[in-house]
C-alpha cells in the first residue's frame, strides 16, 4: 500500500515537472537546466531501479539515443582540444540522462496525457502570438529585414529552428485532437481546427524553412499516405492540392513569406556553387558541411575528436576560403557531418542508424503521429546542428521521449 502510494505521488510529480520542462524552454534557460535535473533525480527514486536499467539496455530507442552522447565521450580519447570537447559533452548530457530516466516505471491516464497535449499547444500558440505582436509593432522594418535573411523574433531566445518545428509538432496534435473529438463535444472541437489553421498562417509569416520544410513534407508524405494505401485517396489529392498551392497563396498574400523567397532566389546562386560571400548564410552552410565532407574523409577510420571538429573545419576554411571572415567559420551545417568528422565514418553511419530507429518502431499508437515526429527531426538534422546547443539538445530528447512514453 506505501508503495503504491509513493508510486502515485512520485507520478504526480514526475507530471509537474514535465509541463515545467515544457514552459521553460519558452521562459527560463536556468528553469529549465533546474527542472531537468530534478526530474532526472525524482525519476529513480523507486526500489524498482533493475527495471528501469532493463527498460533502458533492453529499447533500441532509449540506447541509441544515449550514443550521442557516448560517441563524442569516447571521441576524447584522440580530441586535443580539451576545453572545446568539455563544454560539447556538457551540452549533450541531457541524451543520456534523458532516456535512462524515461526508462523509469512512471505511467499517466490517457487524462493526464491529454492534459500533456492540451498544455504543449497552449505554450506553443502563446509563443506564436507574442512573436506576432512584435512583428506586428515594427511590421514595414520586419518586412525589410526578410530581403537580409533576418526574420521575427520567436521565443527559445530567438531560436526559430526549434520553434518552427515545435508549431509543426503543435499542428499535428491540434489535428489530432480536432480529429478525435466527437459531435457532442463540436465547440471544443472548432477551437483545435482554428488553432491548427491558425499555427500554418503563423508557419508562413514566420517563414522560417525549417519549420516550412517539416510541414510540407507532413503533407506530401500524408498525400501520398492516403492516395496508395487507397484508403482515402481523395484525402491524398486534397493534401496534395494544399502542397501545392498554399505557398503560391502565401507568396502573393503574406509579405514576409514573399520576401523570404526572394531572398531565396537572390542567394540561390551563391550557395549552389558553393561561392563565398559574406552575410550569405545559406552559402556559408554549403560550404561547411563540404568542410566536414572532407575533415570527414581525410580521418575516416575515427575522425579528429568532437574538441577538434572546429579546429580542423577551420584549417580547411583558410586553405580553401582564405577571403573568409572569422564569423562564417562555423561547425559543418548537418549533424551526419558532425559526427562524421569526430569519429569519422564509423560515426557518420552510426548517427544513421540512430535516425532510423525510431521509424522501425512498431506497436506505437497513433504510428503516424510518431513517424512524422522522427522522420522530420531527422530530416531537420540534415541542414542543422541541433544537437551541438542546450536547447536543440532539449526539444529533441523531450519529444521524441514523451511521445515514446505516451504512444507506447
Amino acid at each position: 500500500m506505501a508503495d503504491k502510494l509513493l508510486n502515485e505521488w512520485r507520478s504526480r510529480i514526475i507530471f509537474i515537472l514535465l509541463v515545467i520542462m515544457m514552459a521553460a524552454v519558452f521562459f527560463s534557460r536556468v528553469l529549465l537546466s533546474a527542472s531537468m535535473i530534478i526530474f532526472i533525480l525524482v525519476s529513480f527514486l523507486h526500489i524498482n531501479f533493475k527495471k528501469q536499467l532493463s527498460v533502458f539496455f533492453s529499447s533500441p530507442l532509449l540506447l541509441g539515443m544515449s550514443l550521442l552522447f557516448f560517441l563524442p565521450v569516447l571521441s576524447g580519447l584522440w580530441s586535443q582540444q580539451e576545453e572545446q570537447w568539455t563544454d560539447i559533452v556538457r551540452i549533450k548530457l541531457p541524451l543520456f540522462f534523458m532516456p535512462l530516466a524515461f526508462a523509469s516505471p512512471f505511467g499517466f491516464s490517457k487524462r493526464d496525457w491529454g492534459k500533456l497535449i492540451i498544455l504543449f499547444i497552449v505554450f506553443v500558440t502563446t509563443g506564436t502570438l507574442w512573436s506576432t505582436a512584435i512583428y506586428l509593432s515594427t511590421i514595414n522594418a520586419v518586412n525589410e529585414n526578410y530581403l537580409h535573411s533576418q526574420i521575427i523574433i520567436t521565443p527559445l531566445l530567438n531560436d526559430h529552428v526549434r520553434f518552427s518545428w515545435m508549431v509543426c509538432m503543435a499542428i499535428l496534435l491540434a489535428l489530432w485532437q480536432f480529429s478525435g473529438k466527437k459531435e457532442k463535444e463540436n465547440k471544443i472541437s472548432w477551437v483545435w481546427l482554428i488553432t491548427t489553421i491558425w499555427l500554418i498562417i503563423f508557419l508562413h509569416i514566420l517563414a522560417a524553412r525549417t519549420g516550412l520544410f517539416s510541414f510540407y513534407l507532413i503533407i506530401l508524405l500524408a498525400s501520398l499516405w492516403f492516395i496508395l494505401k487507397k484508403l482515402k485517396p481523395f484525402y491524398g489529392v486534397l493534401l496534395f492540392a494544399l502542397f501545392l498551392a498554399l505557398p503560391v497563396a502565401a507568396y502573393y498574400i503574406l509579405p514576409t513569406f514573399h520576401n523570404r523567397v526572394k531572398y531565396f532566389l537572390y542567394d540561390l546562386p551563391y550557395f549552389s556553387k558553393r561561392h563565398y560571400k559574406t552575410g550569405m548564410n545559406d552559402a556559408v552552410r554549403i560550404i561547411s558541411m563540404k568542410a566536414g565532407w572532407d575533415v570527414m574523409n581525410k580521418n575516416p577510420a575515427a575522425g579528429v575528436g568532437f574538441g577538434d571538429v572546429l579546429t580542423e573545419t577551420k584549417k580547411w576554411y583558410a586553405a580553401n576560403y582564405p577571403q573568409m571572415t572569422e564569423s562564417d567559420k562555423i561547425y559543418p551545417g548537418n549533424e551526419w557531418l558532425m559526427y562524421g568528422a569526430g569519429c569519422g565514418w564509423p560515426g557518420f553511419l552510426l548517427f544513421s542508424i540512430i535516425m532510423t530507429i525510431p521509424i522501425t518502431l512498431k506497436r506505437m499508437k497513433h504510428q503516424w503521429l510518431w513517424y512524422m515526429l522522427n522522420v522530420t527531426a531527422a530530416f531537420i538534422f540534415a541542414f542543422d546542428i541541433g544537437l551541438e546547443i542546450q536547447f536543440g539538445v532539449f526539444v529533441y530528447s523531450f519529444m521524441v521521449l514523451w511521445w515514446w512514453k505516451w504512444l507506447q
